[in-house]
């Protein structure tokens, strides 16, 4: 079961990295945002999506913000391409560890 667990971590910050670079429009985001983990409860109803980009804590914060605003949109592509019986609730939480 932890294997598949990690299956779908990875398909999902996948996706999630090629919507914010194609399909994500917001000027707030910046060039350069990075899904840096996802980690899902197992059994597939949330999700936590660990983010990292290069800026100021206000900017932090306004990413963040945009973030769960397009949350909505990133989830209802996410269960368009990766066909799951149940696609997680998204949330987004800043990953520290690359400072």
């Amino acid at each position: 079961m932890a294997h598949r667990i990690e299956r779908v971590n990875n398909l999902i910050r996948r996706e999630i990295s090629e919507l914010l670079q194609n399909q994500v429009k917001d000027p707030r985001l910046g060039d350069f945002i990075a899904v840096t983990e996802v980690s899902t409860s197992p059994d597939l109803r949330h999700a936590k999506i660990f983010v990292s980009r290069i800026s100021s804590e206000v900017e932090k914060q306004e990413t963040l913000s945009v973030l769960t605003a397009a949350s909505g949109f990133i989830r209802s592509e996410l269960a368009r391409r990766l066909r799951l019986r149940r696609t997680p609730e998204l949330s987004f939480q800043w990953d520290d560890s690359i400072e």
